[in-house]
């Protein structure tokens, strides 16, 4: 009985227990809250890359890039577009060259000229200090000492006139101005269509024909500084023989292409005004040019050697004589030489030299494209007109009306009283 009492208070403290422990761990039902978990989408390298920090970069990427398309493309660029392209970066290459060369040319300029000044006047006065020293007072030094330095003026002066810096730098402009007219006018080329066989031809022999009319080596192909007479520089490949123009029966005023016969006689006055007044005058300036250069050349040096020989003498038995040939040529060698190199009268002659020539390749345009017999090969008359207009510095009313005075003045056989271009 007994037994069964304690059997009985077990599971009724077990029940109550196991109830206490229910309450216990019994919690409030909360609300069910759903997250939405973003989707992860797997990146590449490249975009990860571009999405890091917190920004997004600025080339994007393109996705499924189709390579057969690419590799149409890149068949569809003709091969005569890729060689314009390469003959494109060799001008560019060029451009960078002559500019770099002509500065430094223009250094060799200041540069020689005020060492040699400055060697011939630092001689003429140590023959000025020799000629004031008394007597029983040893100037040997003095004396050798200034033979030496124009001794040293002589053969510099030598170099200089030899090379004319000046004249170096001018040409080296002159290139750099003209290479970056061909690299311009390749670039149009490119842009407004597809080149031709023709055209990489054509843009081949003008790079050629600069290279040749502007060498950059000093030794062995130099352009030669004191030629017999200005010949005007020609930095152009020579015209094909074209067929010879035939008279052409013009209905009403305008043919085909632009042209007519009113415009043909017009072209044809102002290449003739050109020749008869732009060339010949720039060509009389360059050979006065040429010649004031010749003359100063010479006396340069030739000033030095005698105040070199002058300064050998000093204190000899010919008296003070010596010493004063000495001072007053070494000073007349300095005065010489600032006015060739520094008045750049080399630059002058180079100058004229490229003005003639920019005037022969005018007037030999204007006569090529007028040889053409068949206008439709020919460029557009309109668009012709309005470029040599351009080159001259015209409106096309005024140079009509050099065209009419031409006419006018070759009728009456009076010379033309005014010149074809108004730039130079």
């Amino acid at each position: 009985m007994a037994s069964l009492q304690a059997s009985n208070f077990l599971i009724s403290s077990s029940s109550s227990s196991s109830k206490q422990i229910h309450a216990a761990l019994s919690v409030p039902k909360l609300p069910s809250i759903r997250f939405s978990v973003p989707k992860v989408h797997s990146k590449k390298l490249s975009e990860e890359l571009n999405t890091r920090d917190g920004f997004i970069g600025t080339i994007p990427i393109q996705k499924n890039v189709d390579r057969t398309t690419l590799l149409q493309e890149s068949l569809s660029v003709s091969m005569d577009t890729l060689q314009l392209c390469a003959i494109l970066e060799a001008v560019a290459d060029r451009v960078e060259m002559h500019k770099n060369i002509g500065e430094q040319r223009e250094n060799w300029n200041s540069l020689l000229l005020n060492s040699t000044n400055m060697t011939t006047l630092t001689a003429a006065t140590m023959a000025g200090v020799t000629a004031t020293g008394g007597a029983g007072v040893s100037l040997l030094g003095l004396k050798l000492a200034s033979a030496l330095l124009f001794s040293a003026a002589t053969g510099m002066l030598v170099m200089m006139n030899k090379l004319q810096p000046s004249q170096l730098v001018e040409e080296q402009r002159n290139a750099t101005r003209l290479f970056k007219q061909l690299q311009s006018q390749i670039q149009t080329l490119l842009a407004v269509g597809s080149p031709s066989k023709e055209d990489v031809k054509d843009a081949m022999e003008k790079v050629l024909a600069l290279d040749k009319a502007y060498p950059l080596p000093l030794l062995g192909v130099m352009l030669e500084k004191f030629p017999e007479s200005l010949e005007p520089a020609v930095w152009w490949p020579k015209n094909k023989s074209q067929k010879t123009n035939q008279e052409k029966q013009f209905n009403g005023k305008v043919e085909r292409n632009g042209w007519s016969k009113e415009l043909e006689m017009e072209m044809r006055e102002v290449a003739e005004v050109i020749k008869r007044k732009d060339s010949e005058e720039y060509e009389r300036l360059g050979n006065k040019a040429l010649k004031i250069n010749k003359v100063v050349a010479t006396s340069g040096p030739l000033l030095t050697g005698i105040a070199a020989v002058g300064s050998a003498f000093m204190g000899s038995s010919s008296g003070p004589w010596a010493e004063i040939v000495a001072v007053v040529a070494g000073a007349l060698a300095s005065v010489v030489n600032t006015f060739e190199h520094g008045c750049q009268v080399g630059m002058l002659f180079e100058m004229y030299r490229n003005n003639a020539g920019f005037f022969k390749l005018v007037q030999e345009s204007i006569e090529s494209t007028l040889a053409e017999s068949d206008v439709e090969k020919r460029e557009n008359g309109e668009l012709f007109e309005m470029k040599v207009a351009l080159l001259l510095g015209r409106s096309l009313s005024q140079l009509r009306d050099v065209a009419k005075k031409s006419s006018y003045s070759r009728i009456e056989g009076s010379p033309v009283d005014e010149f074809a271009s108004r730039l130079f």
